[in-house]
């Protein structure tokens, strides 16, 4: 393989650019997705959703097996990548997935009898075991293509995909299709996606075994899957606990609130994880440089993260009485809020770990999943068992709440000042809840003008409010993007 160093000023403007390319078209991804979802929710009831979450949840957690950490490690590999070192890593992940799919085919009469699943749903289970096959052949053209910065190319992959899943299964869930349109869906949008990203990122197919590639890859790889592991257990598992506790309307109305308080990490905080975990890896020998890059990561998040988030907590309310035939959503408003604040402290902890992971302090950020695992587990049974849907939403709310602990770690390692990255942002949120909250009193909002100028008047404060509390951040941040782009 060729050399893969980047100096630092082309790793810096790589890095901006990918940040700006994969969050202009994340937005553009989402706007998909947010539409074709939001069109699912009118069709089809909440126990069809629920269903196809809790579905989804399984095949989900087989994936954080399926290369046990092979994948993340050619990504932080410090030197260039080997040939011997990519094919022995597709032989082990596809060994990995056809295994768990043949034990998953063989537990489906188990699964079906205890969640009670119709014969659609495991239709759609089947579908989506072949998604994750065809998902798997992806690994190998998206990892090289991240050593690369060129997420503008995975970002093409991701829209074709979107479109390709919200497009036949909204179709055929208005032609009453039910939870099948999902499964078709699934399908169609897996078998597009791994042709089109091995047509953009071609590589030299094949399989091979070389004990010593697999050893120093394995080396990272193990503790790396070890934190993914356990996320699985704290978030994946759980939700499929909670299937069988609150049954599948309840899982459709914490999927519901979960999807769309999540969406202003899933426009921000991710296209930001995706660039600076292999920038931060390539800083590693630079610890002032990266503490830099790691404080203006925060900023930007958060800057950009806080005010989304407590956005769709003020606006979800009136946007669903506004919508005809949506009030059966309104019951899911609460768990909405509780996911948006638990989203708050992730925009903070998430980029932190990131950086740990990134530097190879696997050990650290593992003991942390432990913590938030067994918190999880802790809280959510029986608060859910006892309170439902809203205690289980309770509970996931509460529980980031021990971040705190990574940031007095974060500045111990990196020297930075998490509070001094974060607090203007949170400022400028608070300024902005209370102007909307100060509205919403004042005006009742029963037509879509004055929701409109609701979220103008939202959007004006915060803007306002940022610029008079960080007003150099903010033009370093717009100087930074734009030096990102110049040639």
């Amino acid at each position: 393989m060729t050399s893969e160093f980047i100096g630092f000023q082309l790793l810096k403007k790589r890095a901006v650019r990918g940040v700006a390319v994969l969050t202009g078209r994340t937005f553009l991804l989402q706007a998909v997705a947010s539409m074709g979802f939001f069109a699912l929710t009118v069709f089809l009831g909440q126990d069809e959703i629920g269903l196809f979450f809790a579905v989804s949840e399984i095949v989900a957690i087989l994936g954080y097996f399926s290369d046990v950490g092979l994948a993340a490690a050619l990504i932080q590999k410090k030197g260039a990548l080997k040939e011997a070192d990519i094919r022995s890593t597709f032989l082990v992940q596809e060994l990995i997935v056809l295994l768990l799919i043949t034990v998953t085919l063989a537990l489906t009469p188990f699964i079906q009898q205890f969640y009670e699943i119709s014969t659609a749903g495991v239709w759609l289970l089947r579908a989506l075991l072949a998604g994750f096959f065809l998902a798997s052949l992806k690994t190998i053209p998206s990892v090289l293509l991240e050593r690369k910065l060129r997420f503008d190319l995975q970002v093409v992959v991701e829209l074709v995909e979107t479109i390709i899943f919200y497009g036949v299964s909204v179709w055929l869930a208005w032609q009453g299709a039910g939870v099948m349109s999902y499964a078709w869906a699934v399908f169609l949008r897996g078998l597009a996606g791994a042709i089109l990203i091995n047509l953009l990122s071609p590589w030299p197919i094949g399989f091979s075994f070389r004990r010593q590639s697999l050893r120093k890859l394995l080396r990272f790889g193990v503790p790396y899957q070890a934190n993914s592991v356990l996320a699985v257990v704290k978030d994946r598992l759980m939700n499929v606990f909670l299937w069988r506790v609150i049954g599948s309307t309840g899982v459709g109305i914490l999927g519901w609130a979960q999807k769309w308080a999540q969406l202003p990490l899933r426009l921000i905080m991710d296209p930001c994880l995706k660039v600076t975990f292999p920038t931060f890896s390539r800083l590693q020998l630079r610890p002032k440089k990266l503490a830099r890059a790691l404080s203006f990561s925060l900023f930007s998040v958060t800057l950009l993260a806080f005010p989304l988030l407590a956005g769709v907590s003020l606006v979800v309310a009136p946007f669903i009485r506004l919508v005809p035939n949506y009030e059966k959503w309104l019951t899911a408003v609460l768990p909405l809020q509780l996911f948006a604040f638990n989203g708050a402290w992730a925009a903070i902890s998430t980029p932190l770990t990131n950086a740990f992971n990134a530097i190879g302090k696997i050990r650290l950020t593992f003991k942390l999943m432990i913590l938030w695992t067994s918190l999880t587990w802790l809280l959510t049974p029986l608060l859910a068992i006892k309170y439902g849907y809203l205690g289980a939403a309770t509970a996931l709310g509460l529980v980031p709440v021990s971040s705190v602990i990574v940031f007095a770690l974060a500045r111990k390692k990196f020297k930075i000042s998490v509070w001094g990255s974060v607090s203007r942002p949170l400022a400028s949120m608070v300024v902005m809840s209370l102007a909307v909250v100060a509205f919403q009193r004042v005006v009742p909002i029963i037509s879509w003008p004055r929701f409109g100028v609701m979220i103008g008047l939202g959007g004006l404060t915060y803007t306002l409010s940022i610029l008079v509390l960080a007003k150099r951040d903010v033009l370093r941040l717009v100087r930074v993007v734009k030096d990102g782009f110049a040639r």
